[in-house]
């Protein structure tokens, strides 16, 4: 995971058909993830999204 992912772990997640799925957006808080989201339903009402915390490979690391 990269610097920038790290600083960013919220991501909206839009779920597609046969279990795949697409990162639409990373952001620094939940807040932000939420308004953001908000707006993506406005605009895309049949689509599913869903926010997610992603650590990514950060916990499998050893300090």
């Amino acid at each position: 995971m990269t610097y920038a992912n790290r600083l960013h772990p919220w991501a909206i997640v839009r779920l597609l058909p046969k279990m795949q799925r697409v990162v639409v957006g990373r952001y620094r808080n939940r807040s932000n993830a939420e308004g953001h989201m908000q707006a993506l339903k406005r605009l895309m009402p049949d689509a599913n999204f869903v926010i997610v915390f992603d650590l990514g490979d950060l916990m499998n690391k050893e300090s």
